[in-house]
C-alpha cells in the first residue's frame, strides 16, 4: 500500500558539509511512496521509518542525482536565450526533445554563444539528509491514481528529486536557485 509521508529535512553535501536545502520551520514535504517523487536513495530509507522518528540518511550520488557526466554540456547560439538576463551558474528550465521539462545550468556565455550543463546541480554529490517523519498515513485511491497528495485540488509543492514532478509556483526543493523559464527552450538534448 502506498503511503503519504510528510517529512522535515535539512540537506548537506556529505563531503563539504555545505548546507544545500532545508524545510525546517516551513511546511512539511509530503510525497506518495512508490511514485518516484523523491530520490530513490532517500525514499528507500523513509519507507522503513515510523511517525516522529528521526534519522540521518546518507544518499550516495548514484542513488540521488547520478554521477557527474562531463559530456552533458552543450554550446548553443545566444539567440536561443533572447529575453533572458544570463548569469553564470543560473538555472534555466527549457523543453527537451520529447517535450519534457529540462533543467540546465548556465556554465558560461559571450556575445554569440551560451554553454549549458544538463547535469543536475547536485550530480556527483553524496548527500546527507537529517530527516524527521512528521506524518504518515495510507494514500487514498485518488492520490494513488493521480500521484498528487490531497488530490487534484492540492497540486503544487516541491519534491526532493525524481525529476518526474512539478514544483508548481513553490520553486524547487533541493535547489536554492530561483525558477526561471526559458522562453525559447534550450533546444536539443545532450
Amino acid at each position: 500500500m502506498s503511503k503519504v509521508i510528510g517529512i522535515q529535512y535539512s540537506l548537506t553535501d556529505a563531503q563539504s558539509g555545505e548546507k544545500l536545502d532545508s524545510n525546517v520551520g516551513g511546511a512539511p514535504l509530503e510525497f506518495i511512496s512508490g511514485k518516484g517523487q523523491i530520490i530513490p536513495g532517500l525514499e528507500s530509507k523513509l519507507v522503513d521509518m515510523q511517525e516522529n522518528e528521526s534519522a540521518d540518511v546518507l544518499v550516495e550520488a548514484k542513488d540521488a542525482y547520478g554521477d557527474y557526466n562531463d559530456e552533458a554540456k552543450q554550446t548553443l547560439p545566444k539567440e536561443q536565450f533572447a529575453g533572458i538576463e544570463l548569469a553564470e551558474g543560473m538555472t534555466l528550465y527549457g523543453q527537451g526533445e520529447q517535450g519534457e521539462t529540462v533543467q540546465v545550468t548556465v556554465v558560461s556565455f559571450d556575445d554569440s554563444e551560451v554553454t549549458i550543463d544538463y547535469n543536475h546541480p547536485m550530480a556527483g554529490k553524496n548527500l546527507m539528509f537529517s530527516v524527521t517523519i512528521l506524518s504518515l498515513r495510507d494514500a487514498t485511491e485518488e492520490e494513488i491514481q493521480t500521484g498528487v497528495v490531497g488530490g487534484m485540488a492540492a497540486m503544487g509543492g516541491g519534491c526532493c528529486g525524481g525529476g518526474h514532478h512539478d514544483h508548481g509556483s513553490e520553486g524547487g526543493c533541493c535547489s536554492s536557485e530561483p525558477k526561471q523559464e526559458s522562453h525559447g527552450g534550450c533546444g536539443c538534448g545532450h
